[in-house]
């Protein structure tokens, strides 16, 4: 139950923390990565500022710890290969976020705004999600019978 609770507050301040730098806002987004146009900083300070902020925790308190507070083990990814499934989804990621102007996070913090794009985001973001998922599927039968 505790790391149930201790996920929530983590991820309703999150949240916050998106709103009241302006995150969840396309256009706030869009003018970040126009750096060959109207480009606006702002949300480099953000990421700098959470990074302030991490990095001393991670270092001093997290990297020490033998486990988490709330867990048995850590959840790490021992994954170190670069293949083209990693350079395909982090492009397509780019490629949308960079159209869009919204991510997986800030989408989901935005939901409460009712914003019709938003919703279209987020159903197209879970439909890509199925088809990877039933295409893994179907290469895993697939390489079974082989």
């Amino acid at each position: 139950m505790m790391n149930r609770v201790s996920a929530l507050i983590a991820g309703v301040l999150f949240g916050m923390g998106m709103m009241l730098s302006g995150m969840i806002d396309p256009h706030k987004v869009l003018g970040f990565l126009d750096i060959t146009g109207a480009w606006d900083p702002s949300l480099a300070f953000v990421m700098g500022g959470a990074l302030l902020v991490f990095m001393p925790v991670y270092f001093l308190v997290i990297r020490r710890r033998q486990q988490p507070v709330c867990e048995t083990s850590f959840s790490v990814s021992t994954n170190t290969v670069i293949d083209k499934r990693l350079i395909a989804g982090a492009s397509l990621f780019g490629v949308g976020w960079g159209l869009a102007g919204i991510c997986p996070g800030p989408a989901v913090t935005s939901l409460p705004s009712q914003n019709g794009v938003i919703v279209v985001f987020l159903v197209a973001m879970l439909v890509g999600m199925s088809l990877v998922n039933r295409y893994d599927q179907h290469v895993a039968v697939r390489q079974k019978t082989h």
